[in-house]
């Protein structure tokens, strides 16, 4: 099993040195393929039968079907091959997802010449085709064709490998074109499924907290519970206590949040305890949660620190910060 294994990276290798990454491609004859497909070898061999039975038989009409059905089969290859043969092709770069989502790939197809049909793309991802994504290009026109990946591991990846496809107009021949894409996609941890609380914040200050906390003195409305003793009588909700009462309920009362600390910051320091991705995880809802809450943060990891900030720039580097850490 070693040997097929150290010829196809031989070949693997010799495809990547052939084809330089670009994020544009164009299709001519020197990067279009073509092979007769099982439907393709099944009429192969049906030509082959009826020759055969023409020259047995020294039937006129047999080979004058047998010539025909050749020649509408290599007119099918000719066919097939200027289906694909003159496209022109880009991409543009994905957006960060996070792992476990997918991502899509939007590319564009230019088509100068007549109409062409059945154009599918797929990806090549370990050593096996995703299911392709189909687009028809109008004559002079042109199309856009998007493709959904998933997105498996965090880091700067890199796009893998399309295959340009047609089989257009009978299916007896698939032709066929590779292209290296440039660009890559940032592919962020995913974001832990019940964030904590923030981290207790030393910078805020003797019993300050930047955890969200509830308090009868908080400003931001959290949610309602049941009255205890020393509750003010203005945080009870006297509409809803009303039909509680009624039922022999406790009093409703309004419960709020105190604000945030000034200064959020999110510290790889404070998610001891856990397995690298497991920590990098409880980072990231943490990094969408105060973005969510409007509330400036700060991350600080392994030696690294973007200061308190809001935005999608400042949360896109935080995001990348994490996807690109490394133990």
């Amino acid at each position: 099993m070693a040997v097929p294994h150290a010829l196809r990276a031989r070949w693997q290798a010799w495809w990547q040195a052939r084809q330089a990454p670009a994020d544009t491609h164009q299709t001519t004859q020197r990067n279009v393929y073509i092979v007769p497909t099982l439907a393709g070898l099944s009429f192969c061999g049906t030509l082959g039968v009826l020759l055969l039975a023409s020259i047995n038989e020294q039937l006129s009409l047999g080979y004058g079907l047998t010539f025909a059905l050749t020649g509408a089969g290599l007119a099918s290859m000719h066919t097939t091959h200027a289906n694909l043969r003159g496209l022109q092709m880009d991409l543009r770069a994905p957006e960060g997802v996070h792992a476990g989502d997918e991502y899509t790939l939007e590319l564009r197809l230019h088509n100068t010449g007549s109409a062409r049909f059945g154009i599918a793309v797929s990806a090549q991802l370990d050593g096996r085709l995703t299911e392709p994504a189909w687009v028809d290009v109008p004559a002079r026109g042109h199309a856009v064709l998007r493709l959904r990946l998933p997105a498996l591991q965090r880091g700067l990846r890199e796009l893998p490998r399309l295959v340009v496809s047609t089989r257009f107009p009978l299916g007896f021949f698939r032709a066929w074109s590779y292209w290296r894409p440039a660009a890559k996609v940032w592919v962020y941890p995913r974001a832990e499924d019940v964030p904590a609380p923030f981290p207790t914040q030393a910078e805020a200050g003797a019993g300050e907290a930047a955890s969200t906390h509830q308090s009868a003195s908080g400003t931001d409305f959290s949610g309602v519970r049941s009255y205890r003793r020393g509750d003010s009588m203005k945080q009870i909700l006297w509409r809803k206590s009303a039909l509680a009462l009624e039922q022999g309920l406790p009093l409703w009362v309004r419960e709020t949040e105190a604000p945030l600390a000034k200064d959020l910051w999110l510290d790889w320091r404070d998610t001891q305890g856990r397995d690298t991705e497991a920590r990098l995880s409880r980072l990231t809802a943490w990094v969408l949660a105060a973005e969510r809450q409007g509330q400036p943060y700060g991350l600080r990891l392994a030696g690294r620190e973007l200061a308190p900030s809001l935005g999608a720039v400042h949360r896109q580097a935080c995001l990348e910060l994490l996807a690109g850490f490394a133990a």
